[in-house]
């Protein structure tokens, strides 16, 4: 016993005497979870990029298919799976709060599975139809439990980053598409993707339920525990305080639900019928005031802007251009194969995610927002003169080889770089933005709901987006398509400079104030500072920080 108590003694005396090593054991756990989470949004990842390499399969050049698509087909093709999202995002919400963030994970993998296997075995197109659609309806269902679970777990020193790998998760599952589909064909490439979706089963059960759902829940030693695991594999005494006021902050006490409605009536004067309704009425009541909060400012506030950013994502090219890559490096020319091409495409998307994570720590969203939209503006406009004074107007949906003018052969570089760079500036930050943004937007009444209906908004416009670029180009040409996403570039830098907060290193009390009108957030990036404290101090449901202690008071653990 001596021996252990000097042990612990010896461990604290460390700890204390070398904050970062702590600071990094408490900060792991939650990068673990997060990493956990992320092989999911990997397999949901590759049934995005799988369109990419399914369309020129079936676009009639394999003799040996049973069916080949026409046009019409193609866009429907495209577009699908985006159109069928929405209505896992609607659900989503609902689905997650009462089963948990994390089960709700594991069930999604199931229908994955299913619906590669359909893939596979394919012989008609209405089956490649149904694959796509069922892929973006559980691919939809994914979005509240993924979203809210990383806000719910994470610091928020550490949300922000952790949030973007999110998406460098779904566009690792894009590359490893266009990787594997330069060398296999899509049936093999729908076997191989199985994989995933029964990894993802297998780590999520190793990691925690979120310590909020089960607080929400009357889950209290459960919830302690998951907490106690977040926090760097501590004890339950040494998370006590945080817990105490993530109960408050849910109105609930250490033994459930604090609602008098709920309790018996200590002089039994009141019978079981008179406590069942009751029961029943506050159950009512509860609902009718649950559904108020989504007609408030501090919702619908946040749903405009993010809805906004989304529009922007849809409507300046990278998701087009994700879609129809083979297509487009073969209509302007590309001066390597159009299928390495989609390679390098997918590998600058990967690391303009990767930028993005540093980005979104150091520099902060607005900066990050604002480098990311002025580059992908630039990389539409010149792609648009490029095109335009090659007089190449319309889509080469076949890819067949045309005419090459010799003269023009040093020039073929440009539509390559800057169609790549666009890849590369779009994913630095303004496809990622939203998706670190709803995490953290919305009020804990509305969180798990307004990710749902968010997600739900953005794949209404990337089902929009590339199901009219075909016709948007038959109606603009492929010049003026490309102009429009330029100009749409520079009108969104002018919105969001105004619209667009800095919630980086701010506690989601702070942010959810911001929005509800109360307070004003600055758009300053806040830092960490590690606290030579026992770290049981918790600001994150203070209403107020000092104006002169904003960049220096201790971090929030929740």
């Amino acid at each position: 016993m001596t021996i252990n108590g000097k042990a612990i003694v010896a461990t604290l005396s460390t700890a204390h005497a070398n904050p970062a090593k702590s600071a990094i054991r408490k900060g792991l756990p939650q990068v673990l979870a997060v990493m956990v989470k992320n092989v999911l949004l990997l397999a949901y990842g590759t049934t995005i990029g799988y369109p990419t390499i399914l369309i020129p399969g079936l676009s009639g050049q394999n003799k040996h298919e049973t069916f080949h698509l026409n046009e019409e087909q193609i866009s429907w093709i495209s577009s699908i799976n985006m159109m069928c999202v929405p209505l896992g995002c609607f659900f989503s919400g609902v689905a997650t709060q009462p089963i948990g963030r994390k089960k709700a994970m594991q069930i999604v993998n199931f229908p994955l599975i299913g619906c590669w296997l359909l893939f596979r075995f394919a012989d008609e197109v209405w089956q490649i139809y149904l694959a796509l659609a069922l892929t973006g309806l559980f691919g939809g269902l994914l979005e509240a439990p993924v979203l809210t679970y990383v806000a719910e777990i994470t610091q928020p020193h550490l949300r922000g980053m952790l949030s973007a790998t999110s998406s460098l998760s779904i566009i690792l599952g894009v590359l490893f598409q266009f990787l594997l589909g330069t060398f296999l064909d899509w049936r093999t490439l729908a076997l191989v993707s199985c994989v995933f979706p029964v990894i993802s089963f297998c780590l999520l059960l190793f990691v925690p339920e979120s310590p909020h759902w089960l607080v929400m829940n009357n889950k209290m030693d459960e919830a302690r525990r998951a907490l106690a695991w977040l926090r760097g594999w501590t004890t339950i005494e040494d998370i006590e305080t945080e817990f105490q006021e993530l109960c408050a902050h849910y109105q609930v006490t250490d033994k459930g639900l604090d609602n008098p409605a709920f309790e018996d009536n200590v002089n039994g004067t009141v019978g079981k019928q008179n406590n069942t309704e009751i029961v029943q009425k506050s159950f009512i009541q509860a609902k009718i005031e649950g559904a108020k909060n989504f007609t408030k400012k501090n919702f619908l506030w946040p749903l405009a802007m993010v809805s906004f950013i989304y529009f922007m994502v849809h409507f300046t090219g990278s998701t087009t251009l994700q879609t129809y890559a083979v297509q487009l490096f073969a209509t302007l020319q590309s001066p390597i194969d159009k299928y390495y091409a989609t390679v390098f495409l997918g590998v600058a998307e990967f690391f303009g995610c990767i930028v993005c994570v540093i980005l979104v720590h150091y520099a902060g969203k607005r900066v990050m927002a604002f480098i990311s939209i002025t580059g992908t503006g630039i990389c539409a406009t010149v792609v648009a003169t490029y095109a335009y004074l090659i007089n190449v107007k319309y889509f080469n949906l076949q890819h067949t080889s045309t005419e090459s003018d010799p003269d023009l052969d040093l020039y073929k570089w440009i539509p390559l770089v800057f169609l790549i760079l666009l890849a590369f500036v779009s994913h630095c930050g303004l496809r990622v933005l939203p998706w670190i943004l709803i995490g953290e937007i919305y009020s804990k009444e509305t969180r798990a709901t307004g990710c749902g209906i968010s997600g739900a908004i953005s794949y209404i416009f990337g089902f929009s987006a590339n199901k009219l670029f075909l016709k948007m180009v038959a109606f603009l040409t492929l010049p003026g398509v490309y102009w429009f996403y330029g100009s749409l570039s520079l009108l969104g830098i002018i919105i969001l400079y105004f619209e667009l907060p800095e919630t980086e290193g701010k506690t989601l009390q702070e942010i959810q104030d911001h929005f509800s009108g109360l307070s004003k957030l600055d758009n300053k990036v806040r830092r960490k500072k590690i606290s030579t404290t026992n770290g049981n101090v918790n600001t994150a449901f203070d209403d107020k920080v000092p104006e002169n202690d904003q960049n220096e008071h201790v971090e929030s653990r929740v």
